[in-house]
């Protein structure tokens, strides 16, 4: 009788245990395994927020009377509003909000108490970086709640009336560089450093370990060339298909989704080419680390996954916990995304995005450090 036809545990059971050995000697693949999920479980669950609060807020108060007071007392108690810098004028208000370092400009207007109690209805003006809508619409609708409210303890006694039918106070909201609060705006910019950071790093770890796998490595090594010549000659192909991706996306972003481009592109392709070599530069590094291509891939979505999450492209960045952010500002995703809003949507120029250039600058010197010396390590 043939048994090799019927089905059999014990040699069922062998498969199983040579693949648990197998898994046991794929240490790296293993690890990525049980760290993506803990990764997504630890993002998912205690950084990401779609409802942020605490947002930096600047102050011009032009009214430091006991109403004026009240009102900025209540946005304070409410949690979304805090208060980082009292601004001596509009423009270093405008200034703050163009940078970034601001989420919100109040202006408490000179008479403001006078002028409420006098039932003139004076105008607390709320201007906000409405770049990224989701950072700012829960804030925004929550004051109109707020203002009715702050007067309440103020507005007693003789002063009652001025609490019947209307509010006391009008409430005006601005909201720049995206006044209508277009998704489109916000998502497809960002995308630009989205797109940059999976394929630059995943074709550039990918193209090198799948040289090594064939054994064509060898074979240029072989030519009379220097190892860092034929780094470089690999590497630069992809700087030309990064700007390729850039133009693409532009296109798309004026032609199908009428994005407004205010700031100069030329500075934007300029800072692009800094993105593209720290990405390059990633991929570089894990090159050396992986075996094969699987782990080259898998590697990829362990820089990815964080870079995408803790960034501001998919979630408001002011919304996560302290920790949370100190981990994004490491990453050059993060400031790369502040600059291509800041200069499409709020016309920066290189003074206002100066502060996010050196944190991409340092990534990209330090990947590309490690990345050359560990790969000439292994031609070596």
């Amino acid at each position: 009788m043939n048994h090799s036809h019927t089905f059999s545990l014990p040699r069922l059971w062998a498969i199983v245990v040579k693949e648990f050995i197998q898994m046991r000697r794929d240490r790296l693949t293993f690890g990525m395994m049980i760290g993506i999920p803990l990764i997504q479980l630890i993002l998912f669950g205690f950084a990401i927020n779609s409802d942020p609060k605490h947002l930096a807020t600047a102050v011009h108060v032009a009214d430091h009377g006991p109403q004026a007071r009240s009102v900025l007392g209540s946005m304070k108690a409410s949690g979304y509003f805090d208060f980082i810098r009292e601004v001596a004028n509009e423009a270093e208000g405008e200034r703050l909000l163009a940078t970034g370092e601001v989420q919100f400009l109040v202006t408490i207007p000179a008479g403001f108490s006078r002028e409420l109690l006098r039932g003139e209805k004076p105008t607390l003006l709320l201007e906000a970086d409405a770049t990224d809508p989701a950072a700012t619409g829960n804030a925004i609708a929550a004051l109109k709640i707020i203002a009715r409210s702050a007067l309440d303890n103020d507005l007693k006694g003789g002063l009652a009336f001025l609490q019947s039918g209307a509010d006391p106070l009008e409430l005006r909201v601005h909201p720049k560089y995206n006044p209508e609060g277009v998704t489109q705006y916000n998502i497809v910019p960002g995308l630009m450093g989205v797109v940059l950071t999976m394929t630059m790093a995943m074709i550039t770890a990918l193209a090198i370990t799948r040289e090594r796998e064939r054994g064509t490595m060898e074979n240029l090594l072989s030519m009379p060339t220097k190892p860092l010549e034929v780094l470089l000659g690999k590497i630069i192909p992809y700087i030309l298909v990064g700007y390729a991706q850039v133009g693409l996306i532009l296109l798309a972003a004026r032609v199908i989704f009428n994005v407004p481009m205010v700031g100069s592109l030329t500075l934007l392709l300029a800072v692009a080419m800094l993105f593209i070599i720290a990405n390059l530069a990633v991929g570089i590094t894990f090159s050396t680390l992986a075996r094969n291509q699987l782990q080259a891939v898998q590697m990829t979505f362990f820089f990815f996954l964080p870079s995408m999450l803790l960034s501001g492209f998919m979630f408001p960045f002011r919304g996560m916990p302290g920790w949370a952010q100190m981990i994004g500002e490491l990453l050059p995703l993060t400031h790369f995304l502040r600059i291509v809003r800041g200069v499409l949507l709020k016309g920066n120029g290189f003074a206002e995005i100066s502060g996010q250039i050196w944190p991409i600058a340092l990534f990209a010197l330090l990947a590309v450090v490690v990345g050359v010396k560990r790969y000439r390590r292994t031609l070596d």
